[in-house]
């Protein structure tokens, strides 16, 4: 099968796997993985009907970036797709660039297929892609999860994020394009030491010699991705038996949980501090290991945003109260999460505020023992104010005139509230 064949039966396999696709997005940055992407997705997808749009992420921090985002813009036009580019001005000289910026890339394309109501947005990762991050979390000591790298199809809050040419060398792409004189541009940062991908790129030539190589990588992440997925059902089945939702807290059997593998507690007890934090990663495991023996004396213990504790059986996850967000407007996602349900009519929003009930609050409701449900998860759960004034506590108070949801979903079956 020759280049041509191969990526034309990428593209087509992608869109196959999303046979009721009727938006799609295309993120291309104008390197050749995605100037190959946008060349070789947008026929098939027009064949099949689906409208097509296409965003390029400019994180202005190099020169020649919002040159290469025009670019991509003209090519666009050329296709007759619209395209859009989108600001990153979230940097803050701290922290994990790389990581920072991966993250904020991701947060405005979600976005923006909101805005334009597509189903899924495609990405160029190619096959080397895959076997650097294979190389770089071999290096962080990463689990089954981390070594399953990246997937082909990948769901997350209704969007559905496509790989087509994760089975493809960077190569060939290229070679692709020069054969059809598409051209495109390299960010002069993949050629900068200073950044782990560079590093882990120069490794694998490096270690040739020893037979390890981009395909046996990612031949090892596709094995390890099989692995997750057994893993991931031992789990959801001890959720399905042990774990209660409660005003944003998680109630977990603790005897259910102790009789479970070591690597399904770990998952099922992660799993819920990253749905209570909104945390993309799990917690290390040395301290996941030091929280819930902790947790498991009966001390409320503090671990990424969320504090544990055993009470009569039961091991309780809530939100830390001293790291709930801010209060914002009544109408607002507060805390990452919660949202009033049905929110205030617009004549009454005006210097309503949704929040954290806090101690203040909780000491005005005598019967919040009542729900059973421990005091630090009361304290942290949604309250709307007027001021210092209390207005409604619905996780205390659920038959009063607003109620409050979470708009994020547990990865696994729960039992019943």
């Amino acid at each position: 099968m020759s280049a041509t064949d191969d990526i034309l039966a990428a593209a087509f396999r992608c869109l196959e796997a999303e046979p009721s696709l009727r938006g799609l997005g295309l993120a291309v940055s104008g390197g050749g993985d995605s100037m190959a992407l946008l060349h070789a997705m947008a026929g098939p997808a027009r064949d099949r009907g689906i409208a097509i749009r296409v965003a390029t992420v400019d994180h202005g921090l190099r020169d020649g970036a919002r040159a290469e985002a025009e670019r991509v813009a003209r090519d666009c036009a050329g296709l007759g797709l619209p395209h859009e580019i989108l600001d990153w001005t979230g940097w803050e000289g701290r922290g994990n660039l790389q990581d920072a910026a991966r993250r904020a890339r991701r947060a405005l394309l979600a976005e923006w297929a909101g805005r334009h109501g597509l189903e899924a947005v495609a990405l160029g990762h190619t096959l080397d892609d895959q076997a650097e991050t294979v190389l770089m979390r071999l290096a962080r000591g990463s689990g089954v999860d981390g070594l399953s790298a990246m997937s082909a199809l990948r769901r997350e809050a209704g969007l559905a994020w496509l790989r087509p040419f994760l089975g493809l060398r960077r190569e060939t792409l290229r070679a692709w394009l020069s054969e059809r004189n598409l051209g495109w541009d390299e960010d002069p940062s993949n050629a900068d030491p200073r950044f782990q991908r560079v590093r882990a790129r120069t490794a694998l030539q490096e270690l040739a010699p020893l037979d390890i190589a981009a395909q046996g990588l990612a031949d090892t992440a596709q094995r390890m991705a099989m692995a997750r997925e057994a893993l991931e059902a031992l789990a959801a089945d001890l959720s399905g038996r042990a774990l209660r939702l409660r005003a944003g807290a998680v109630e977990i059997d603790a005897v259910l949980l102790a009789r479970a593998p070591e690597e399904t507690r770990l998952r099922l007890v992660s799993a819920a501090i990253g749905w209570i934090a909104g945390r993309a990663y799990r917690p290390r495991i040395a301290s996941l290991r030091a929280g819930l023996q902790g947790a498991g004396q009966g001390r409320w213990r503090s671990l990424a945003g969320v504090m544990l504790a055993e009470r009569g059986g039961r091991l309780w996850l809530c939100r830390e109260p001293g790291r709930a967000g801010a209060p914002v407007a009544a109408d607002a996602l507060w805390d990452g999460r919660w949202r009033l349900d049905p929110p205030p009519r617009e004549a009454e929003a005006g210097g309503l505020r949704l929040g954290a009930l806090g101690a203040a609050g909780l000491a005005g409701l005598p019967g919040w023992r009542d729900t059973g449900l421990p005091r630090q998860a009361l304290l942290a759960s949604p309250a709307l104010w007027r001021d210092d004034a209390l207005l409604a506590a619905p996780c205390v108070d659920p038959a009063g005139p607003f109620a409050a949801r979470i708009v994020a979903e547990f990865p696994y079956p729960t039992l019943p509230h």
